[in-house]
């Protein structure tokens, strides 16, 4: 089963997409010449008659001048406790995995904790990412490999990794079968979102990786 079709796409991109489009004052005709996209087609995702690839997505943050990630971006009232059930977390779908919110994206404090299952193959691009604070990695299932500053760390289930966020990171699954993994960042500046720099990284991921190619890889 595709992880696409076991976990469906909580977040309402179309209503995402018409309220970025109306707080920008564009219409859907001017969206559609500066996307390259036809106004029909904007139209039924606006009203989640069909969900946009992530190339389409693309296509219209460019046009409307936003990261990709602001079609995801949840911006709830915070709270001082949360609770969260499996069944009502925040979903994000990229390709080849899915991002999960844990709650973090309504904690009033300074931690994002996230849970990503990634595909055979699914990781977090060719670049590396870094952001403030602090981040901890605990393989839940599968294999997951880390790269930090260089240096390669593979983890099994119940190995855990703990670094500071402002060394170059990034993730794979090099193994041939689903990788579930909890991250957890912590003690970051206040207004930054570096849960989005993991969701981003997916997201901008395209084609498949041989196991080792990490590794390999220049930063």
């Amino acid at each position: 089963m595709e992880l696409m079709d076991k976990y469906p796409q909580v977040i309402d991109v179309g209503s995402r997409l018409r309220t970025l489009r109306q707080e920008r004052g564009m219409s859907m005709r001017a969206l559609a010449r500066a996307s390259g996209l036809s106004t029909n087609a904007l139209s039924m995702i606006e009203r989640a008659r069909t969900s946009p690839s992530v190339s389409t997505l693309y296509k219209i943050a460019d046009a409307l001048e936003i990261p990709i990630t602001a079609f995801f971006r949840l911006e709830p009232p915070k709270q001082e406790i949360v609770f969260c059930k499996a069944n009502e977390r925040s979903r994000v779908p990229f390709p080849r995995g899915i991002w999960e919110g844990l709650g973090g994206e309504l904690f009033v404090g300074g931690v994002e904790p996230f849970m990503v299952t990634l595909e055979a193959g699914a990781g977090s691009g060719r670049y590396a990412m870094l952001h403030s604070g602090h981040e901890f990695v605990l393989c839940l299932d599968g294999a997951l490999e880390y790269e930090v500053e260089g240096q390669r760390f593979v983890l099994e289930p119940g190995d855990s990794l703990i670094f500071a966020a402002h060394l170059q990171h990034r993730w794979r699954n090099h193994s041939r079968k689903t990788t579930q993994a909890a991250i957890i960042l912590s003690g970051f500046e206040q207004g930054e979102r570096p849960s989005e720099f993991h969701l981003t990284a997916g997201i901008e991921t395209s084609g498949v990786e041989k196991p080792g190619d990490l590794a390999a890889k220049e930063v």
